[in-house]
């Protein structure tokens, strides 16, 4: 196995503490999520419970020695009955792993596990219209633009977009669900 190779797995309650460090950076210092404060393990912990009881996929890329170099995870859109074939992602990749292809590893392979659960939409909420990497990566992925809402945030000083991305899984919405 080489130090490049990448494995995807479900996650595990040993990976807390590189997931809250990884989603703590990007709290502090980027643009993605629209938290203030990065949240401790124990409520990312709580946070991971919660997705995996609603029946939902959290997974991580972890490179051969075992280090966490990114996790992503699907959760409901909306909590009305009526929005429960649609699911939101999430992804986030370690400050210093970018570029090594964990993102476009994760964001598939949680596609797919979306699909075999029977969901119809994807839905990426990006934070920040200048979040490149994302929008690309999100791009790359089937995911469609559909919109922007303009300065809907407020951090770092100043106002920041919130893009707005889809993507049909499975049938999407050519049948009705079963």
């Amino acid at each position: 196995m080489s130090d490049d190779q990448i494995l995807l797995r479900d996650s595990t309650d040993a990976d807390i503490p590189a997931i809250a460090a990884i989603y703590g950076h990007w709290v502090t210092h980027g643009r993605a999520s629209f938290e203030l404060e990065p949240p401790g393990e124990a409520e990312m912990a709580k946070r991971r419970a919660a997705i995996l009881a609603g029946g939902y996929p959290y997974l991580v890329a972890a490179d051969a020695a075992g280090r966490v170099l990114g996790y992503a995870y699907a959760s409901a859109y909306r909590a009305r009955p009526a929005y429960r074939f649609s699911v939101e992602n999430s992804v986030y990749v370690a400050p210093d792993a970018g570029r090594r292809g964990a993102g476009r590893l994760l964001l598939p392979a949680l596609i797919e596990r979306c699909e075999a659960a029977g969901f119809r939409l994807m839905i990426a909420v990006i934070g920040d219209s200048g979040n490149a990497p994302s929008i690309g990566l999100h791009a790359a992925c089937g995911f469609t633009h559909c919109g922007v809402l303009p300065a809907v945030g407020w951090k770092h000083g100043e106002w920041l977009d919130t893009v707005l991305m889809t993507r049909p899984l499975g049938e999407g919405p050519a049948t009705a669900p079963a």
